[in-house]
Formats: structure tokens, sequence, C-alpha cells
């Protein structure tokens, strides 16, 4: 069947790609995949069992984690967040989830509840995005509540995260590695820092595990320098149907508040998707559009369910014509920059009403 709704078309082979481009900038870690947030809006099953080739799997939260395991993943997974409840302690450790640990409340779960099991830890450590983590000066007593819970959770690692990294001339990010350098220093225990900004710009960064996430999808986490720059492929291209030409006159204003009025008399499309489907609402006048291959421009206001393109290049464009708002041929970044926002939103907010086709899918297990 033909859809007239959007469409959200996934290149599992670009995925691979990506992953592949993630190993020749870090060639001596081991990765996890970043694959939270639904892998991204890409799909977390379909993701996950796509980078089987990844060393391990990173999500959010426990429940991730969980639907991962359901779906046959059996290789290993690290909840970012940790847990705050029991029952997120028990079904990690059930699960055989690695969860990072940075909170004071996260270790007095882990000793009162230490019947309901111990899932491997990884220490977080804040080296200066003071969001999540220990401050480096607690890093000790941390180790030494762990070590006095019986049965103590097994620490098999420490992690920290970049705030800077997508700035490459920024010296926050070096001395963030250096912090958790000198913390690691003598415990013997691998360390993760790298996110992909960090992983591309920053050798430090890499460390024994990187853990990229958006080059993944093949959006570039840099405001200067593209995807294709970085040798990345886009995974999610997102498509609509032109569903209406309408021929208007000089001054005709279109849609909602009539921000846009006509110069001339001309064709005008309507394209079917709008902020409902995941498009962002801000995105401006003259924001492109791909149509049959074309670059065409957003007029005036999104609406939840509908936008209007510029058919004065396109005069042949007849309903039904596919029109592509970000993807290959048009970056996902270029959109979101017109849109004042960055890639991860739009790719994380495309809507469950539209259709997601998988093209090249891994078949069989998860990994």
């Amino acid at each position: 069947m033909t859809w007239s709704a959007p469409c959200a078309r996934i290149d599992h082979a670009a995925l691979r790609e990506n992953l592949a481009a993630v190993r020749r900038f870090a060639p001596a870690s081991r990765v996890w995949a970043v694959v939270k947030a639904n892998g991204y809006g890409h799909g977390l099953e379909a993701v996950a069992a796509t980078l089987a080739d990844a060393d391990g799997l990173a999500v959010a939260r426990v429940e991730e984690g969980v639907r991962l395991r359901r779906a046959g993943v059996t290789k290993p997974i690290l909840v970012l967040e940790g847990m705050i409840f029991a029952e997120e302690l028990a079904a990690a450790a059930r699960e055989d989830l690695a969860v990072a640990v940075h909170s004071w409340d996260q270790v007095r779960l882990l000793a009162e509840g230490a019947g309901l099991g111990a899932p491997p830890c990884w220490i977080k450590v804040d080296t200066g995005m003071h969001r999540l983590g220990f401050a480096p000066a607690e890093v000790d007593a941390v180790f030494e509540a762990l070590a006095a819970s019986a049965p103590g959770p097994r620490v098999v690692g420490l992690l920290t995260h970049l705030a800077n990294a997508d700035e490459p001339g920024d010296t926050t990010s070096a001395g963030q590695c250096a912090t958790l350098h000198a913390v690691a220093a003598g415990r013997g225990l691998p360390l993760s820092i790298g996110n992909s900004a960090g992983l591309i710009a920053l050798p430090a960064a890499r460390g024994d595990w990187v853990r990229p996430g958006i080059m993944l999808y093949g959006a570039s986490p840099f405001a200067t320098r593209t995807a294709a720059d970085l040798g990345l492929r886009p995974v999610m291209t997102l498509q609509a149907r032109l569903i209406a030409v309408q021929r208007l006159p000089r001054g005709a204003a279109l849609g909602y508040g009539g921000t846009y009025v006509c110069p001339e008399h001309m064709p005008v499309g309507i394209v079917g998707i709008g902020y409902g489907d995941g498009y962002p609402r801000h995105a401006p006048t003259g924001t492109p559009v791909l149509l049959n291959g074309v670059r065409v421009a957003l007029l005036g206001r999104v609406s939840m369910d509908m936008i209007h393109v510029d058919l004065r290049s396109q005069p042949q464009a007849a309903v039904g014509d596919v029109a592509t708002l970000w993807g290959v041929g048009l970056p996902v970044e270029e959109i979101a920059a017109r849109a004042g926002t960055i890639p991860y939103e739009l790719l994380c907010h495309v809507a469950q009403r539209v259709h997601m086709e998988h093209e090249g899918a891994a078949a069989g297990g998860t990994g």
C-alpha cells in the first residue's frame, strides 16, 4: 500500500558504515553504541540489531535496557542514568545491566538493597559538566562505601561526560580528561570519556571505551563541520507527499497569521507533514525542502499536519510527488540550524504516527 502519510526511511547500511567510522576515529577503543531515546528516534530494537558489532550498547534508563534484553540482546548494556528505585536495581541485576553510579543516594540503595542483586557499576565523576557525578575529591569515599557493602557491588570502570566537546577550540575538554585520569590513577579500571564530538576531536577522550551517539545516525556533532566532512552518512531520510497544489494570486497570505504574502501569481504546494509529525514548528520561511530532488523553500508558518512550499521553480510538480524534509540530499544539520535547534532534537522528535521503513535491517538475533 502506498501511504500519503510521512515516512522515515532508516538506512541500516549507513548505520553500519557510521559505526565503522567510529572505529577509524578511535581504533584502540571499545565502543558503547548509544541507542537511548528510541535509538535517537530511529527505533530502539532495530538499531540495536544492526549495531551488533559494537562492543556494547548504552541507554539512559533501566527500562530501555530491559527492552533490549527482551528483544534478545545479550551483549553488555550500560545504563547511563543508573537507578534510583529498588525495583530498578533488582531489574538491572536480573538483566545484567551495568549501571552508572553518580550519587550518594545510589550508593545507599546499593548498600541497603544488597539482597536485590549487585549489577556491575561504573562510577561517574563530575569533571566539569555539573549535571551528574561525584566530585573528584569524593571518589575515594565512594569506593570505600561500596566496598563496605555486603556483598559489595563490582566496580568495573570510571566515566565522565564532556561539556564542551562540540567546541574544538575550547580547553575545557582537555581539562576534564586530565581530571578523570588523575582520579583513576592506580585504580586499574577502564575509562570512558568520549562522546561523538570528543572521540573525533580529542585523542585524550578516546580511552578504553567511547560512547558515540549522534555520529552513528549520520549527523555531525559540530556546528562548523558537516557529516559528509566526517565521512558519515545520514541514516534517517524523512519524507512526505505533496497533497495539493494551489495557484495563488499576488497578495495572497499563506497559512496561520498570513506571515508570507505571495509577491506574484505563483504555484504553492502543500506537503503533508507538520509539527504533529515532528517537523520543527519554528522552521522559518526559506527553510529548504527537497522536492523531486530540487530544493524549494518553505513558506509561512508550519501547521500541525502541513507546510506550504514555493513551487515557482517546480511548476510541473503534482500531487503525490515526494518531498524530503531531511536526510539524503538535505542534511538534518542544515534544517536544525534554520530552525534554531540541533539535529538531536529533530531526530528524536519524529512522531509515532510517522511510518518507519527499515531498509537493510539486520536479520536474526540482536547480538
